[in-house]
């Protein structure tokens, strides 16, 4: 069995159950299951190759989950291309991928400009035809298609998904099938998806909006695409069109809550709220959940072992001795926490989180000695600080590798240094997180220019949003004489992230 089954068997089950709620229309099971083998016989067309990779860039759509079926029906290498992303960074990716085939939305287009690969629009801006073919040409063309049948181990990749390294190599993580299989059957176990289920696809698909894709349609459920973008659309799709579910970033939750008006009377349907793609302080988790009630879950995950190494329900948070962990460990994996020397430390002590089992890649996309690194010994490194206590929960307490989590998004500090870098008056710099309210953390530098140059702070962070777009971009930088450096000249991140934050609390409407 492949992850797609679990979709081809709910269509034979509820073939007229819809299938995806879009703004533009329904569509039940049976019609989305007739698309989606239509669409495998049409990339299948354009390139045989069993296990060739296919870039989707786009928003979130019906058309997109659909051309995301239809790659994992055909067995090829699903690569999601961030829509948000800046074209520089989306061509690394192409490059390192070699995607034979494209796939896009036309607010994309751009993005993919002078990548290689067959060209594959979903829709046409204002009627225009775009080059290539259109996902409306390959679903006409393989109209009446049988369903693929899959050959291929459990070992082989269904996906490529990156993680860090836009400057520079990129890391490629190549999730297998069983890793596929193992996050569908934690995600129904945890969360009893059924065919009831309204899931309101708020968080991009290209990124952990993807691991809840088969397991709603596994059990017949409906997907909910809101009808716009932000947190107003979002709302919305749970008063007026009966949300009953949904995985999205802290950040979105505090925004659903902040909107004029807000009120639990607007979420009638909700018994799943899932959070995820960066932390929730315990008293950001009081408060939602005296919003929402006791609706709340979580999971943990990297892209390395998706989403669901540890779960963390509901009624889990009952207990307030579980308010700061992320959950018990899911079915199909081990979690333990290790010591420096290799050591598996008893519960309560601190250590790195590791993990095995089906759940985890079978390594970086051609960077052998970096897969070595990381599943050294067997097991995952995790590169997160954390215990498990004795009742077998996890609790993080920081993060080994150096990187900050804004808004769900994971930013790599070696990236925007790099970026940073690369300006003319900026002679040295560092990049690290602060706590924020909003975000969960910001970004920001600390800068020591060139003797005699000059760069102000706007001028700066135009250069790198230029580079790495949005989310990347530092919210604030700070500017040093000399940056603060060890008696070997190596300049402590520890001591110009205590400067930013004494500086940031004496100027309190600091933003």
């Amino acid at each position: 069995m492949f992850p797609i089954d679990f979709f081809w068997r709910a269509a034979q089950r509820w073939p007229a159950r819809v299938a995806i709620d879009a703004p533009e229309g329904s569509i039940c099971y049976d019609a989305l299951a007739d698309r989606v083998a239509a669409l495998a016989a049409g990339l299948t067309a354009l390139d045989p190759t069993p296990q060739s990779r296919v870039g989707i860039c786009a928003g979130n759509s019906a058309e997109h989950i659909a051309a995301l079926l239809a790659v994992l029906a055909c067995g090829k290498v699903w690569v999601p291309l961030n829509p948000k992303s800046t074209r520089s960074e989306i061509r690394r990716i192409v490059d390192v991928t070699e995607p034979s085939i494209l796939v896009f939305d036309a607010a994309c287009a751009e993005l993919l400009e002078g990548a290689p690969g067959v060209r594959v629009c979903i829709g046409a801006a204002q009627g225009a035809r775009p080059a290539g073919s259109t996902l409306a040409d390959l679903v006409r063309d393989g109209a009446g298609a049988p369903r693929p049948v899959i050959d291929l181990p459990p070992d082989a990749t269904q996906a490529i998904k990156f993680t860090g390294g836009t400057t520079g190599v990129p890391k490629g993580v190549m999730q297998p099938y069983r890793a596929w299989m193992a996050n569908i059957v934690n995600q129904i176990h945890a969360w009893g998806f059924d065919e009831h289920e309204r899931y309101v696809v708020a968080a991009p698909i290209t990124h952990g909006t993807s691991t809840y894709i088969l397991p709603v349609l596994a059990q017949g459920g409906c997907h909910v695409l809101p009808d716009g973008a932000g947190a107003q659309a979002v709302r919305a799709a749970f008063r007026e069109r009966g949300g009953s579910a949904c995985f999205m970033p802290p950040t979105l939750i505090y925004m659903l809550m902040a909107l004029p008006g807000a009120a639990r009377s607007d979420y009638p349907r909700l018994r799943r709220l899932i959070y995820g793609a960066a932390p929730m302080p315990p008293e950001k988790i009081h408060a939602v959940r005296a919003f929402f009630g006791p609706v709340l879950g979580t999971t943990y995950g990297q892209t390395e072992a998706p989403q669901v190494l540890s779960v963390m329900r509901p009624e889990d948070f009952e207990d307030p001795h579980n308010v700061s962990a992320v959950g018990r460990v899911t079915w199909f994996n081990d979690l333990a926490i290790m010591a420096p020397d290799g050591r598996l430390l008893p519960a309560g002590e601190v250590g790195e989180v590791v993990a095995r089992g089906d759940l985890l890649m079978t390594g970086y996309w051609r960077l052998p000695e970096k897969t070595a690194e990381t599943l050294a010994g067997g097991w995952l490194h995790t590169g997160d600080r954390g215990l498990i206590d004795a009742r077998g929960y996890l609790h993080l307490r920081d993060r080994l590798k150096d990187m900050v989590i804004s808004g769900g998004f994971n930013v790599y500090p070696v990236d925007v240094e790099n970026a940073l870098g690369q300006h003319p008056a900026v002679y040295e710099c560092a990049v690290f997180g602060l706590p924020d309210e909003k975000w969960g953390e910001t970004v920001q530098a600390a800068v020591q220019l060139h003797p005699g140059q000059v760069a102000d702070e706007a001028a700066l962070v135009a250069f790198v949003r230029e580079r790495l777009g949005p989310v990347q971009t530092p919210k604030r930088i700070h500017f040093h004489d000399s940056l603060p450096r060890s008696p070997v000249g190596k300049v402590l991140k520890s001591a110009v992230r205590d400067a930013a934050l004494a500086a940031l609390k004496s100027v309190p409407d600091a933003s």
